[in-house]
């Protein structure tokens, strides 16, 4: 019962979960059946199921029936409605398919006509985004352009620039590109490129300067010149209200932009052409001749690329290269005066350079480099100016050395650069330059001295005396009031050797020219020169003529007379000095000129030279004496050589008339002493070892003939008998032995009073001796006559007694 009943439930429940199931069925998407059938073949009761699932089904197949039966006739209706439908639509869609067809056909064209503008449009589009793309890449095109055209001509600088706008602005916008990065890949050989053809030009450039810096110096050296000869002619000639601008500012026109767009300027690396330019008026600024693009351009190159101390010292180096170079003097540069101007012009060129570059660059190069290049330079320039001049031997090559040395250091100065070494150079130059003038006016004075005629300068009119007065400071009242002709005392050396000494006192006044010195140093300069051409050149002039062996007392009396002169004109050299130099002789520290010195001293060995010559004279007379000491007879008349040389002396004392009084009483006096000492040793020479009393006697004759000149006062001023005191002692010793007067001699001996005081015993013991001989060889028989024996005796015994006065007075 209890199983019925559970079999009961079981079924009820059954039931009930397959009517939820077949609800559910009916109610839940198709979708999701499955899990509700899985449900059902998962139970026992499948069978079941399945027959309710039928019974259900036949439900509403009942349902469906009587539904369809309530609405056939509306579906039959439906159906014809539908039916009559479709033949429509059959038409419809023949109608359709024709339109369709002819649409077709007609729209053929126009979808062509589509298509070609669709891909138009497509093209379109494309071509927009490239356009786009292009205006994006075309800067950095045009850019690199750009730079490839400003590598071309060689505008470094701004094709630098271009290069940092194009790495730095417009290649970013289209950095990924494949052309951007072979752009990117090259900009950094694109640097190195710049920088070296930069450089390149910089090394052009340099070797430019090098090869034309006398060129650039020449014309800063002209500009110098021109500047000095303004201010000379300002200085004479001064104008109100005038103002002067400074010798830089004229000088120097600099162009000063460091970039320029024209091809031209930037190709060029040194000198742009002048050859034309020297017909100008004026001449072009140093500078002008210069570009400097090159150096500004690779220094701003160098600069923004980070290597500006790399440029600074590559081109300190080279310019100190360059500086040695130009500073090594040609070998030859003494020869002549291009030589030193070509030497110098490369100097000056090779600092307005180097100023400039001072003046136009920030620190390419500073003042201390500056000033150590100068210190190199002036101590080089020093030194070779210091050789080179050592072997100039012409004055006129100094003075313009001298000058181009001025003009080099004026040059210089302009610039900044100090001189003062050069100026204390030419002094020593100076010095140099005045022995070259003492060996020129050697010359000038030998060839006057060797050209004179000695004799006094012959006057006709007017005309020739007021000529030689002019030249010479002349004046003689009784000689202007003779006839003519007339003659001057002086010969014509004497206004040429005066108007030389003028000569050599301007050439020494042209070197003192613009050396800076002071009138007080000029005039002491001239006139230590011209006491150098006094007393050395002049001098030893004078006294090669006087000691020539083959100049004459007529000579040598001239040169007596024109030292005289000569000698008195030495305050008109003082005044001319005085005249040009402005500097009073009175002034403190004055150098006196040593003329009169010089003057007199010439003519002192003048004179000295004819008293040698006068006794040089009177030997050639003696030595044609020939007297015959043996001989026992007497001429009773001079000899015939005694007789020529006094009228040689009288003829020669006759032309001493024109020397001073002094002088030709000494010439005189010192031909009597002469001609009496010769006579003296003529008679006790060792050779005569006898002689006569007649040989005495003639040779009394000889000096009674000389005695008899002296009294003739061949000379005017002596005193009454002081020309015969020169043969007192001849006169002495020949009256003791013609007139044997020996006890006086012998008695008054030691006597201030005494006779013959000025014969000496051992003189007369010589002489004694010599006629003792005689006495004894000549006389075979003397012994047997009672005479000669006697006198024989007599000799004896004063020739004992002269040698008793010899011992005690040597005793």
């Amino acid at each position: 019962m209890e199983r019925g009943k559970m079999a009961e439930a079981e079924s009820l429940e059954t039931a009930a979960e397959h009517e939820r199931i077949l609800r559910e069925i009916e109610s839940t998407d198709t979708a999701c059946i499955g899990p509700t059938l899985r449900s059902v073949y998962d139970g026992e009761e499948h069978g079941r199921f399945m027959e309710k699932l039928e019974t259900r089904i036949r439900n509403h197949d009942r349902e469906i029936e009587k539904m369809c039966n309530f609405h056939y006739q509306g579906f039959v209706d439906s159906i014809t409605e539908l039916l009559k439908v479709r033949g429509e639509a059959q038409k419809l869609k023949n109608q359709v398919t024709d339109t369709n067809r002819k649409l077709q056909h007609e729209g053929k064209e126009l979808v062509i006509a589509m298509e070609e503008l669709k891909q138009c449009r497509l093209q379109q589009r494309n071509i927009s985004a490239t356009v786009d793309k292009l205006m994006l890449c075309l800067p950095v095109l045009e850019m690199y352009s750009k730079l490839r055209d400003q590598m071309k001509t060689k505008r470094h600088y701004p094709a630098l620039k271009t290069l940092e706008h194009l790495e730095h602005t417009y290649l970013p916008q289209v950095s990924h590109y494949r052309f951007c990065k072979v752009m990117v890949d090259n900009i950094p050989k694109l640097r190195e490129e710049i920088k070296d053809v930069s450089m390149s030009d910089l090394k052009d450039f340099l070797e430019s300067i090098r090869k034309h810096s006398d060129k650039i110096g020449e014309t800063a050296m002209k500009q110098a010149q021109q500047q000095r000869n303004l201010d000379n002619i300002v200085l004479q000639q001064p104008r109100i209200g005038s103002k002067r601008k400074s010798k830089k500012d004229t000088y120097i026109i600099f162009d000063t932009e460091i970039e320029s767009t024209s091809p031209k300027s930037e190709q060029d690396s040194g000198i742009l052409d002048v050859e034309d330019e020297e017909d100008d008026e004026e001449v072009p600024g140093a500078q002008d001749l210069v570009d400097f693009s090159p150096v500004y351009r690779c220094l701003h190159i160098y600069s923004v690329l980070g290597a500006r101390e790399t440029f600074e010292n590559y081109y300190r180096k080279q310019r100190r290269k360059q500086a040695r170079l130009v500073l090594q003097p040609p070998s030859n540069m003494h020869e002549t005066l291009d030589g030193y101007r070509k030497y110098f012009n490369q100097i000056v060129g090779f600092f307005v350079v180097e100023d400039h570059i001072l003046h136009t660059t920030q620190g390419l190069v500073n003042r201390a480099y500056i000033d150590e290049l100068w210190e190199m330079a002036l101590s080089k320039t020093i030194a070779a100016l210091r050789t080179h001049s050592s072997y100039c031997s012409d004055p006129n090559l100094v003075l313009d050395l001298k000058n181009l040395i001025v003009l080099f250091a004026d040059t210089l100065q302009v610039y900044g650069f100090p001189v003062n070494q050069l100026f204390d150079m030419l002094l020593e130059i100076r010095d140099q330059y005045s022995e070259t003038l003492l060996k020129k006016w050697a010359g000038i004075f030998r060839n006057i001295l060797d050209s004179d005629n000695y004799s006094p300068i012959p006057v006709t009119s007017e005309e020739v005396y007021k000529k030689v007065v002019g030249q010479f400071p002349f004046q003689d009242i009784e000689l202007e009031k003779q006839p003519f002709p007339k003659k001057f005392p002086f010969s014509e050396f004497v206004p040429k050797v005066y108007n030389q000494i003028k000569e050599f006192i301007y050439a020494c006044l042209k070197f003192s020219e613009d050396l800076h010195l002071s009138s007080t140093e000029v005039d002491d300069m001239i006139r230590k020169s011209t006491n150098l051409l006094l007393t050395r050149t002049l001098s030893n002039s004078l006294q090669n003529v006087i000691k020539r062996k083959n100049i004459g007392l007529t000579e040598l009396v001239q040169i007596i007379i024109n030292t005289t002169h000569l000698e008195k004109s030495c305050k008109y050299l003082e005044e001319f000095i005085t005249n040009i130099t402005n500097v009073l002789p009175e002034t403190v520290h004055t150098t006196k000129l040593y003329g009169t010195t010089t003057f007199k001293d010439a003519r002192h060995a003048a004179e000295e030279e004819i008293y040698t010559n006068l006794n040089q004279k009177i030997d050639q007379f003696l030595q044609l004496a020939d007297y015959d000491w043996m001989t026992g007879d007497l001429d009773n008349k001079a000899s015939d050589y005694l007789v020529d040389l006094i009228a040689f002396l009288r003829s020669t004392f006759a032309v001493f008339t024109h020397l001073p009084g002094k002088v030709a009483q000494t010439a005189c006096m010192s031909a009597c002493k002469h001609l009496a000492t010769s006579l003296m040793q003529l008679l006790l020479e060792a050779e005569v070892r006898q002689l006569t009393l007649g040989a005495l006697q003639q040779f009394n004759l000889d000096v009674r003939e000389c005695e008899q000149f002296a009294r003739s006062g061949p000379v005017p001023g002596f005193q009454e008998d002081t020309l015969q005191l020169a043969f007192i002692d001849l006169r002495q010793l020949l009256d003791l032995f013609i007139q044997w007067d020996w006890s006086t001699y012998l008695a008054d001996y030691g006597q201030p009073n005494c006779k013959y005081l000025r014969v000496n015993p051992v003189t007369a013991l010589t002489l004694l001796e010599k006629m003792k001989d005689t006495s004894r060889k000549n006389n075979m028989f003397a012994q047997f006559r009672k005479n000669e024996r006697d006198k024989q005796k007599l000799i004896d015994t004063v020739a004992k007694q002269l040698r008793g006065l010899i011992s005690s007075h040597h005793s």
